[in-house]
């Protein structure tokens, strides 16, 4: 019994270690410029915002990562009245990398992810409010300046659901990340 005991810890101390070397946890803080294009029921709106991420490296090839999204006020006419609008978002992003040549400086990525969503409209004088998911499907490149440092560029495509007026997003983000 002692002896099973003693080889279940040696090759779970085994299993461990190797694993230890595959996962590599590097967190990860950062910024990103993003151009949207908010395809609603009523109006097409083009809309800047700003992006912070704080995410994790788990290795060369996968991540994940947290943001919080603020957009300005876009500001439209419909039938000659002004619409205000802006959103709100933050949420979870999965991201797997693919190292392009041998110094590995250079990567393609693809992204997925899930959002809330918090858009404000004003209109004649009426606020209102929508809110829901969005799920999010992108790809791009990401270029390391250093081991610490790489920008990266992204185009994204968000699916609305719960919101009522709008139905979906085109995004396009240029950003930095420093890497801990």
């Amino acid at each position: 019994m002692n002896k099973n005991i003693a080889l279940l810890a040696a090759v779970s101390i085994l299993v461990l270690s190797a694993n230890a070397n595959a996962l590599e946890f590097r967190p990860y803080v950062g910024a990103q410029y993003n151009y949207t294009e908010v395809d609603a029921d009523f109006v097409k709106a083009d809309m800047n915002s700003y992006s912070v991420v704080i995410g994790t490296e788990y290795n060369r090839f996968f991540g994940t990562e947290l943001f919080y999204q603020n957009s300005d006020k876009s500001n439209d006419i419909i039938e000659g009245e002004k619409l205000k609008s802006d959103f709100e978002a933050y949420g979870l992003d999965a991201y797997a990398y693919l190292p392009l040549g041998c110094d590995r400086v250079w990567s393609v990525f693809a992204t997925t992810g899930i959002a809330n969503y918090d858009f404000d409209y004003a209109m004649s004088g009426e606020k209102e409010k929508d809110n829901g998911l969005g799920y999010r499907l992108g790809a791009g490149v990401q270029y390391s300046v250093t081991n610490n440092i790489a920008i990266r560029a992204l185009a994204r495509k968000v699916w609305a659901d719960k919101l009522d007026e709008v139905d979906d997003m085109k995004e396009f983000s240029l950003g930095i990340k420093y890497v801990f």
